[in-house]
């Protein structure tokens, strides 16, 4: 058997490691015809190179003036996606000011029309085109993201297992009646109310429901000036009382040095952010919501 020298294998063993990796096949994808789309939303997806049989889908909802695209360059789900084999869902607003409607009273009822009932067809397309896990279905969001976050967990709450919500506002808080998409009383922290108002206001977008209510992580910035921070504490009063759950925390941490999280149960977790602004969304924060979802476990 012929032997080679010690630095003929060591020249070898580095021009491997040289060689570039297996290139990812993986890129955000637009789809069209996916379903009812009263409000024409655009849909893109990114489905990773590798997936279980049965995938996981999270939906990632932008910001206003933002895109689907531009969410998924500018955050970390779908590296994350490459990472645990879950399918990632970024839906695109197309109105002036690439806001989602929050706020009208379509929006606000289970299959009631406008932007949640476009995002619900993107959903289904997901799970039949690519035999998705319908027990595992996901939504998280920033800014107007975030509210719709909020709403589609209320109209929907036998589809999403758990949302994550990167300053929003409660379910309900923007509603209005004359068509404007802006509710002021609500972004400056004005409109307060008791738990049980908030949580039937959600209980109302799916009258008779009785089954399990999906799980919620808020995140918002003490310095907020958009949305104001009240909203962190309404948001709490809400997910805790449409789960059942008392106020008071089960427990306390810091994740981080400026990070305060607070738990109710496995129900609800939320995470103030000291002198945060209104661009929550930093990195690493996905990383947080992936694994309060349970997708970092495969």
């Amino acid at each position: 058997m012929r032997k080679f020298s010690p630095a003929l294998i060591a020249v070898v063993t580095l021009l491997l490691t040289l060689l570039p990796g297996k290139a990812s096949a993986a890129t955000l994808t637009e789809v069209t015809n996916f379903g009812t789309n009263p409000t024409n939303l655009r849909m893109h997806i990114y489905v990773p190179d590798t997936v279980p049989s049965r995938p996981a889908v999270l939906v990632a909802v932008h910001y206003c003036t933002g895109s689907g695209p531009a969410f998924h360059s500018g955050t970390e789900f779908a590296r994350l996606a490459d990472r645990y084999g879950f399918i990632v869902v970024y839906p695109s607003a197309t109105r002036s000011g690439q806001c989602f409607d929050v706020s009208s009273p379509q929006a606000l009822k289970r299959n009631g029309g406008s932007d949640p009932v476009g995002i619900m067809s993107m959903v289904r397309y997901t799970l039949q085109r690519y035999n998705g896990d319908a027990g595992r279905v996901y939504v998280t969001g920033s800014s107007s993201g975030a509210m719709m976050t909020n709403v589609l967990l209320g109209d929907y709450p036998d589809v999403f297992k758990a949302g994550a919500a990167f300053a929003g506002v409660p379910f309900g808080c923007f509603a209005t009646t004359d068509g404007s998409g802006w509710n002021s009383t609500c972004a400056q922290g004005n409109l307060v109310k008791t738990p049980q108002q908030w949580g039937d206001l959600v209980r109302a977008a799916y009258p008779g429901y009785t089954g399990a209510r999906p799980r919620m992580q808020i995140w918002h910035g003490t310095a907020d000036s958009t949305l104001r921070y009240p909203n962190f504490t309404e948001q709490i009063k809400q997910w805790t009382n449409v789960s059942g759950l008392s106020q008071t925390p089960t427990s306390t941490d810091r994740p981080q040095s400026t990070w305060t999280r607070t738990r109710y149960g496995s129900q609800v977790e939320a995470i103030s952010i000291q002198n945060g602004s209104h661009n929550i969304l930093t990195a690493g924060m996905a990383q947080y919501a992936i694994d309060f979802f349970g997708l970092s476990r495969r």
